[in-house]
């Protein structure tokens, strides 16, 4: 049986990486199938060789994490698990030392969690028009709201402008109650969400009041040319390429757009192409406009998430 021992400064390390109950330390255990124990200031890893020094890595780089003032939680650890994996563990201070984007309502900062996500909010600050491709749970309509809010707070736009398509995902909008504003809210309710989080519902419901902050369905967006504002197109998966074409022309003097959605999920009729398709190919060339994917590895809900993405994929790819 291999033994390999990695050497931690702090007990408060120790502490953090073994977790509540040793749950931390019992997932990397099972993981790969080693023996994890704990002497002193260090921590000896038993079992087959190659097994031990994944988990030797895996450990390693949660303590990075730990030393940044990172929580482990479940996610963490089978993000780093999945670098160790893939050899690009050695990247893993491109998230750790990745800057805030802004602070919640609450005093949370909010911070890429993988490096996906990293380049993602990166590609937002440097380009005018930022495309975000992605599965579910990979942050791309909630880092885009949160560099919206930075980019308002810090008076570099005027307004923030929040859309989404109003495009039934197997119900029909005309059973909902009320008249074509409370039919709509359900729809943009992830962006309120956000926006709440970020800002605090008085505080977000005075800006929307002045008018700095709109949060409205796509077609409301036809005919206006949006100067001095920070624009989010969400579900971008569900504009037709009439509808893509026509947000993007919306775009007015000193503004950003970031347009997010998740080609899996698609519900538009039958016949009807994606605009967010369409764009992804038609823009790939285009100065100042990035297109950036985001994959499973960048999902930051709960894990069965991760999993459900990859058994959908793995199903794909059999057909």
């Amino acid at each position: 049986m291999f033994e390999q021992t990695v050497d931690i400064e702090r007990i408060e390390q120790i502490v953090n990486l073994f977790g509540n109950f040793d749950e931390n330390i019992k997932r990397i255990e099972k993981k790969y199938s080693v023996i994890i124990t704990s002497f002193g200031s260090q921590i000896k890893i038993k079992g087959d060789v190659n097994d031990v020094m994944n988990a030797a890595r895996t450990v390693e780089g949660l303590i990075t994490m730990i030393n940044k003032g990172e929580q482990i939680t479940d996610q963490s650890i089978e993000y780093v698990a999945s670098l160790v994996e893939d050899g690009e563990d050695g990247k893993l201070s491109a998230v750790t030392d990745a800057n805030c984007v802004c602070i919640t309502s609450k005093g949370k900062p909010v911070k890429p969690k993988t490096i996906g996500q990293r380049q993602y909010v990166e590609a937002i600050k440097q380009n005018t028009i930022t495309i975000g491709v992605g599965p579910a749970g990979t942050g791309k309509t909630y880092l885009a709201v949160a560099s919206a809010v930075s980019a308002f707070r810090a008076k570099q736009v005027n307004r923030i402008i929040l859309t989404r398509p109003a495009v039934e995902a197997g119900e029909k909008l005309g059973f909902l109650p009320g008249d074509l504003q409370q039919k709509v809210d359900p729809y943009l309710r992830p962006l309120y969400d956000a926006l709440f989080d970020m800002m605090g519902a008085e505080n977000f419901q005075k800006c929307q009041e002045r008018g700095d902050i709109e949060v409205a369905p796509l077609a409301y967006m036809r005919g206006r040319t949006l100067d001095d504002s920070f624009i989010i197109l969400d579900e971008a998966q569900n504009t037709t390429t009439e509808q893509m074409k026509m947000f993007l022309t919306r775009l007015g003097f000193n503004s950003k757009a970031v347009v997010t959605g998740d080609i899996t999920q698609i519900d538009l009729p039958d016949g009807k192409k994606s605009g967010l398709k369409d764009a992804v190919r038609i823009l790939k060339n285009v100065d100042d406009i990035a297109i950036h994917y985001l994959t499973g590895r960048d999902v930051v809900r709960h894990r069965l998430v991760q999993e459900i993405i990859k058994a959908y994929e793995r199903s794909a790819e059999k057909k």
